[in-house]
């Protein structure tokens, strides 16, 4: 829109009102800041034909918060036009608190709002990830009757889908009288994103039954949940039934077939994929380069990690923060630290992701000092250290030894960086203590952990008692399992396996004892016990028990290795 003639002829509240409506409709914010100007200095009253809303409407439009807010504040009683406009500026430009308070102002000032204001909510409840406020604008637009709105309804899928709600989302389904493709989708989506990809395939197939035709996005959503579940003859499946309907597979479908073949660790038929993709006359874009990139990394083919470095440079793809991530983690794995320190030396603004990756990178390699220096250059640079940041540097420091720096690290997390310790932190830190056989350490600091023990600091404890002889610290730590766990059932077949390795039949029967009057049982899963090439999965966990220490025992007396390895404690 070209700048405005500053003419004091014609300027009458309609041509303020048409100037306005037309800057708000293509963001004209510059035009529109003269349309404010010249409303102010005519002196025209600003309340004929709701001037303030519409000022309100076009700065809310263009995204200037601030214009929005400053003219917003001076209505003395703003319309649902208004207020509208401030709930939707505020979600869309992730002000999610700001836009529920708008709403709160609106019923407040006896505004009910409309359909279009309870979808703009429920998308803020999204972005906040708060199903309890979803519920709460659920429950206000049922009394105000606008839940039978199709577009109303839609959003209330979407947000309950998006909280992992999918059942309240099933619920609204449902109860609709008229359901469109984005109802659907939404519904279809919901179920693939918590891995029913069965549940989504029969909504696909009622959709089509009952006449609506899925568009480009349901198609999508279907093959990427298949893919992601790391079913691929069923994302093929789709992907062929897809072109037989004559509909074309756009970028959107094939990178979700490529990542999906990448997470199910078959790169070469996500290469084979990529060539077909080329072949069609699709070009790539940086979300299918991310995408491949850890395909290199999972066959460590640095030729092929080469080729697609080269190729996002002769497309002109401009290599942003994420795709230079993800080379760093593609030529670390491929073993060339060089090629790797090269991307990161060109990324002109980092951030805390290929920071993390660059360090992951150096300890990987058992460069544990540059890891360490790059992570003190992050203080120095005052960026602010993650989760992931500190995974990182304590697996460096575990893979080399380090254990005072690494401990020294640890302790600093809370202190110094306000950062929770979580199960992995503790999992590197377990894992570095045992590998240096600080086991007492070690034991005391699984007992400190404020959190449930996941099986991997468990197993990693359990791996160091066998190395370093400490059989004594594997029985208590068992013991203490039945007591962290509320005496869950995996626990009694841990400890009933440690006392068998260690030919202690006379606790083993305790064990059994401590099992039938508890009565637990455990759901079929793995057992540590080996039966020939199986796992035990079947049965109460009492049998279970029993079943291994008697293949224990058995194994003792022939004089056999293989099934006492089983429990990490064989010898």
């Amino acid at each position: 829109m070209k700048t405005l003639p500053l003419k004091s002829f014609g300027l009458f509240p309609n041509w303020f009102a048409t100037c306005l409506h037309k800057c708000l409709k293509e963001k004209a914010l510059r035009p529109g800041k003269q349309v404010h100007a010249m409303l102010l200095t005519s002196g025209m009253d600003m309340k004929v034909l709701s001037m303030s809303s519409k000022l309100v409407g076009m700065y809310a439009s263009c995204g200037d918060m601030s214009s929005a807010r400053m003219v917003f504040e001076k209505i003395q009683n703003p319309n649902v036009f208004a207020l509208n406009w401030m709930v939707l500026a505020c979600a869309f430009n992730g002000y999610y608190e700001e836009a529920i308070g708008y709403f709160c102002l609106m019923q407040e000032l006896g505004n009910v709002g409309n359909k279009f204001t309870f979808s703009i909510l429920l998308k803020a409840c999204v972005g906040l990830m708060d199903v309890k406020k979803g519920k709460e604008v659920h429950a206000v637009g049922k009394k105000m009757g606008f839940v039978d709105e199709v577009s109303v309804a839609n959003a209330l899928i979407d947000m309950y889908c998006k909280c992992g709600r999918v059942c309240y989302a099933q619920r609204v389904f449902d109860r609709m009288v008229k359901r469109d493709v984005a109802t659907w989708t939404s519904m279809i989506c919901g179920y693939c994103n918590i891995g029913k990809t069965g549940k989504a395939l029969d909504l696909f197939q009622r959709m089509k039954l009952e006449g609506l035709e899925p568009n480009d996005f349901t198609w999508n959503v279907m093959i990427a949940g298949y893919a992601r579940d790391g079913d691929i003859k069923g994302a093929f499946a789709l992907f062929s039934r897809m072109t037989r309907e004559r509909l074309v597979p756009d970028l959107v479908t094939w990178n979700a077939m490529i990542s999906g073949l990448v997470q199910s660790q078959q790169a070469g038929e996500a290469f084979k994929l990529f060539r077909d993709m080329l072949v069609s006359g699709i070009k790539p874009n940086l979300v299918t380069v991310t995408g491949l990139l850890p395909a290199c990394g999972l066959t460590g083919s640095m030729q092929r990690g080469r080729e697609i470095h080269g190729l996002i440079y002769r497309m002109g793809l401009d290599i942003n923060i994420f795709v230079a991530s993800a080379l760093i983690d593609m030529y670390s794995k491929c073993g060339s630290v060089k090629n790797a320190q090269n991307v990161f030396d060109r990324i002109p603004v980092k951030n805390i992701a290929s920071w993390n990756a660059m360090i992951g990178c150096y300890g990987k390699h058992g460069m544990v000092e540059s890891s360490i220096q790059l992570f003190k250059r992050i203080q120095e640079e005052g960026i602010q250290a993650n989760e992931v940041t500190f995974i990182c540097i304590l697996s460096a420091c575990s893979h080399n030894g380090l254990v005072e720096e690494g401990l020294k690290i640890f302790r600093s997390m809370k202190e110094s960086y306000g950062i929770e310790v979580g199960k992995e932190h503790y999992a590197c830190v377990v894992d570095l203590l045992c590998r240096s056989g600080r086991m007492v350490e070690a034991y005391e600091l699984v007992k400190e952990m404020p959190m449930e023990v996941p099986e991997s600091i468990v197993g990693a404890f359990f791996n160091g008692c066998k190395i370093h002889g400490r059989k004594d610290l594997a029985k208590m730590m068992a013991q203490d399992i039945l007591k962290m766990e509320l005496k869950k059932p995996g626990g009694y077949v841990t400890l009933s396996n440690i006392y068998a390795a260690d030919g202690d039949w006379e606790e083993v029967e305790n064990v059994r004892k401590m099992m039938k009057e508890s009565n637990n049982h455990k759901k079929p899963a793995f057992s540590w016990v080996e039966k020939r090439n199986e796992f035990v999965g079947e049965g109460k966990e009492s049998d279970v028990v029993e079943m291994g220490a008697d293949k224990i025992k058995k194994a003792k007396n022939d004089g056999e290795s293989k099934d006492l390895d089983s429990t990490g404690l064989g010898g």
